[in-house]
């Protein structure tokens, strides 16, 4: 658990043993550090997509964290907080889209479906969206903090890209072709669709 949490963020790290995670959504909280030894994590999750998936990630690579604690305002039109319950209740379907979601976005483009079936089996979900008395959090926090055993399974490491590949792009020709896509240009001179596989063309 060294190297723990495995993706950065917006966040701080109190007690990597406790049983609790708490998402504070939209808001923010800097805690001292005798409240941080009543949390694993404690952080924010603003985006119904990126965030998601980074709040997934670190939960299931801490197998003692069995309670995600939601609280602080909702992120207005992203509903991270609510897309997280979505997530945790009904999954994603075959499109990567997540089941019940209203955010703006909610696709899970970098974790797998076990990944996020992992989530679900070892954490509960409890709901504060819209609480922002730091007191009340760290009370309900500590309560769950040592309830419950450690996850029956190893941490759940996912190895994530460090950026996209980028789409490579291949340059008009001189006859003013149009991109059709990547690979396929239209000759708008002879209506000829040409096909290019490095610095072959096929035509149809």
């Amino acid at each position: 658990m060294d190297e723990w949490p495995v993706i950065k963020g917006d966040y701080q790290i109190g007690d990597k043993e406790s049983r609790v995670g708490v998402v504070t959504l939209a808001s923010h909280f800097d805690l001292k550090l005798k409240e941080l030894k009543k949390v694993a994590i404690i952080g924010s999750c603003k985006t119904e997509n990126l965030g998601i998936e980074k709040t997934i990630t670190n939960t299931i690579s801490n197998p003692n964290i069995r309670f995600i604690l939601l609280c602080g305002n909702e992120s207005r039109g992203h509903l991270s907080g609510h897309t997280l319950k979505a997530i945790h209740a009904n999954g994603i379907d075959d499109n990567g889209k997540i089941i019940g979601s209203e955010g703006a976005i909610p696709f899970i483009e970098n974790i797998s479906a076990s990944a996020i079936e992992r989530f679900q089996k070892q954490v509960q979900i409890i709901d504060l969206i819209g609480e922002t008395n730091l007191e009340t959090i760290l009370q309900i926090a500590e309560k769950y903090g040592s309830m419950g055993e450690i996850y029956p399974e190893p941490p759940f490491l996912i190895q994530t890209a460090k950026g996209k590949r980028q789409r490579k792009t291949i340059p008009i020709s001189m006859t003013k072709d149009i991109m059709i896509s990547e690979n396929v240009f239209l000759d708008s001179s002879s209506g000829v669709v040409e096909i290019c596989s490095g610095s072959d063309k096929s035509k149809k």
